[in-house]
């Protein structure tokens, strides 16, 4: 009786111990990661695709699923093949893609650049209501403003995007700029102006639901060139009053885009500000933001043509950006864009380069940013 007593005990205790081997226990005191690095990675991709609508067939679709990317961005034209409609061709038609982007991914941030004016993706000539420009709007005062702002918060909110990557504080140093004061997207020559006029876009589209970003950091108004084409330095150009809007608002604003333009004076490794750690510790260390930092386009010439695809995607992560954007519109489009980009930030984690820490910093500050607007707050 004693040896089958012996027997079951022993069983038992092998038993148990299979059912530990399953099922590892975290040390004491350790709570299992509530988030893994996929998840992580694919909070840090806002991700540019053709289509007006969705597919199960279609790589955003698996994109969204398998890679979890957290946030898109859409556009009416598309570069490589130089037409319109790429993603927008209605209002219609807007809605019903925004909704099924949500039924695969409910929290997601659906971005564009809906400034007003000359970088208006919903055009009139969809059918959507026309807003002017920064620069027209502000003429006519604080109203003009406020009216300008809330008609693009509503047109957002009534389609579904919940992202606008406005308004541009850039100061119109220069009227002259090709891609700032000569298309009308600076307020004003006064900082001061700005600042005034970018917090009332702050308020008005945070009524709506709408998440503002602030660009381009550290200014880029005073530029003579066209980071879309190749680097430009503004060292000699640039002036102080350039951060003044982000200094009064860098507590109310949830997201700040970086721009491409080397800024010597401040970073002496004229490094572009995107990929700088010295310019976004300025923003963060000096200035004091805690929101998201996106870089401009990964796909403009001022960092393709200087910078091979894993050396800048290193870089701006280095340099400390929340969010990598990839428009998939520059002079190639590639279906693999997203799985590439992926398979580099692992690389770059496994081999000690980036810490999973580091991205997952990142990843909480684009989930706070996304609950804040799911509060309302």
């Amino acid at each position: 009786m004693k040896k089958i007593l012996i027997a079951v005990i022993v069983f038992l205790g092998i038993a148990t111990s299979c059912g530990n081997a399953s099922k590892p226990t975290l040390p004491e005191g350790d709570i299992a990661p509530e988030y893994s690095l996929d998840d992580d990675i694919g909070e840090m991709l806002l991700v540019g695709f053709r289509g007006i609508a969705l597919d199960s067939s279609d790589h955003i679709w698996r994109d969204l699923t398998h890679f979890r990317v957290g946030s898109v961005i859409l556009f009416d034209y598309d570069a490589q093949s130089g037409k319109r409609g790429r993603n927008i061709r209605g209002v219609q038609q807007v809605q019903s893609l925004c909704r099924q982007l949500r039924r695969v991914k409910p929290d997601l941030l659906i971005g564009i650049d809906q400034e007003g004016g000359a970088v208006s993706r919903l055009h009139q000539r969809y059918g959507f209501t026309p807003v002017a420009s920064h620069k027209v709007s502000a003429m006519g005062g604080d109203d003009s403003v406020r009216r300008a702002a809330r008609m693009t918060a509503q047109m957002l909110r009534e389609v579904g995007i919940n992202l606008n990557f406005a308004p541009v504080a850039d100061v119109d140093v220069n009227p002259d700029c090709p891609v700032i004061g000569r298309m009308g997207r600076s307020f004003s020559s006064s900082s001061e102006q700005v600042a005034k006029c970018c917090k009332i876009w702050l308020e008005e589209q945070k009524k709506q639901g709408v998440a503002s970003c602030m660009k381009h950091f550290p200014g880029h108004g005073s530029a003579t060139g066209d980071t879309h084409k190749g680097l430009v330095d503004v060292s000699d150009t640039w002036k102080e009053l350039e951060l003044d809007p982000y200094r009064g608002l860098v507590k109310e604003v949830p997201m700040v885009m970086t721009a491409h333009v080397i800024n010597r004076r401040l970073d002496a490794s004229s490094l572009p500000a995107s990929l700088s750690p010295v310019i976004t510790s300025y923003l963060r260390d000096t200035l004091g933001f805690n929101g998201v930092i996106v870089t401009d386009d990964l796909a403009m010439g001022a960092i393709v043509n200087q910078y091979s695809f894993e050396t800048a995607i290193r870089m701006a992560i280095e340099a400390g950006a929340d969010l990598l954007c990839l428009s998939n519109n520059g002079g190639k489009y590639d279906t693999e864009l997203v799985p590439k980009t992926v398979r580099i930030i692992k690389k770059l984690v496994k081999e000690g380069l980036v810490s999973g820490e580091r991205i997952h910093e990142s990843a909480e500050r684009v989930r706070a940013l996304k609950k804040s607007l799911s509060s309302g707050k």
